[in-house]
């Protein structure tokens, strides 16, 4: 059982000890070796001169984790990941440099939760891995095969950030809380007396705790991060950006624009270190191509034109589209309704109701 310290994995030990399974609590460390974030170094995740407790990977959180495990009389083992985790790191500053926004929280779960923890669970004999992700695992309505499923609370699903795991991977998976909206899950921490019932729920990502993503970047790649121009769609030059880094697809402020209307990122160009703003309606886009494509459904293998609801960013609502693969690993979409802000570097995740299809990594938008 993959424990945070948080409230949702520690009532998932709690159900899964209910259900009648053998129970080994493992927190993950992962430190850096720069001291971007540390859990068994100093009070929490934290840059030089910044002390701030948040994300989910810090010294008390290892505390909380040992206590309900203690609570919960199972063995608890701390693993050092500090290793692997200098690879998300390395990932979300490159994607950064490339002009792109990269998703770390999809990346942790693919190459350390169910990674290097489910390597880990064989070679200790465990059966599954477990997590306290708003999610489920049960058979599809269609093929019977075992399927990765939304969670019931629509307001936590996280299926999306789950869309990487391996078919082999998800038959040896439990998810014992996707069945449960949040409120019924703090309301079962109360009945099993864990202190972290009432513990707030982590929002930010565990190696910026200052949020400033541009400053991570210049640390590690020193001289990555220098002004650029700011130009219009149509090719005017609007004013002058301090690192293509700051900025994202569809993000509004801190270009230092002003004008008679506002403006939004269209493009980022890395290589030329330039900046694209336009308008709200210049973001809409009718399509995308993805690569690095997980087909986790075998209906979504070999696709031409299928019907399915492609949810583009995490807190994006599935939209209606269609899909077709392109090869073993892309496949492009086509939605019924334009969309805004389609953003290369996010994952693309595909449904067909409940069942996660596919995804894969956002390369382009397509008119």
């Amino acid at each position: 059982m993959a424990m945070s310290g948080g409230v949702d994995s520690s009532v998932a030990a709690a159900v899964l000890l209910r259900r009648g399974y053998e129970v080994v609590g493992v927190f993950m460390r992962l430190g850096t070796p720069d001291g971007v974030a540390d859990a068994d170094q100093g009070d929490a995740c934290q840059s030089p001169g910044v002390a701030r407790k948040q994300g989910c990977c810090s010294v008390s959180d290892a505390t909380d984790a040992r206590r309900v495990a203690q609570q919960l009389e199972i063995p608890f083992y701390v693993l050092n990941f500090q290793d692997d985790f200098g690879r998300v790191i390395d990932y979300f500053v490159e994607e950064y440099n490339r002009g792109r926004t990269p998703n770390p929280c999809v990346r942790c779960n693919d190459w350390l939760k169910f990674g290097r923890l489910s390597q880990y669970a064989q070679a200790v004999g465990a059966d599954y891995v477990a997590s306290g992700h708003y999610a489920r695992i049960g058979p599809d309505p269609i093929t019977a095969e075992p399927s990765l499923l939304r969670g019931v609370d629509r307001r936590k699903d996280q299926s999306y950030v789950l869309f990487g795991m391996s078919r082999p991977t998800l038959e040896h998976t439990l998810l014992p809380i996707g069945e449960y909206e949040k409120p019924r899950v703090r309301e079962l921490a109360r009945e099993f007396g864990l202190a972290v019932f009432d513990k707030p729920d982590s929002q930010e990502i565990c190696f910026v705790p200052d949020q400033d993503y541009a400053a991570l970047v210049q640390r590690r790649t020193p001289g990555t991060v220098r002004p650029g121009e700011i130009v219009t769609s149509d090719g005017r030059v609007a004013g002058q950006h301090p690192g293509h880094q700051h900025f994202t697809i569809g993000q509004r402020k801190g270009t230092g624009l002003s004008g008679g209307r506002p403006l939004y990122v269209l493009n980022i160009d890395a290589a030329g270190n330039r900046i694209t703003v336009g308008g709200r309606d210049e973001l809409e886009a009718g399509g995308l191509t993805a690569a690095d494509a997980n087909f986790l459904s075998t209906r979504a293998a070999g696709a031409r034109d299928m019907p399915c609801q492609a949810k583009i960013r995490y807190n994006h609502a599935p939209a209606p589209a269609r899909f077709t693969a392109d090869g073993k690993d892309r496949f492009t979409v086509r939605f019924d309704t334009p969309q805004s802000a389609i953003t290369p570097g996010q994952a693309v995740v595909l449904y067909n109701g409940d069942v996660l299809l596919a995804g894969g990594w956002i390369e382009s938008a397509q008119t």
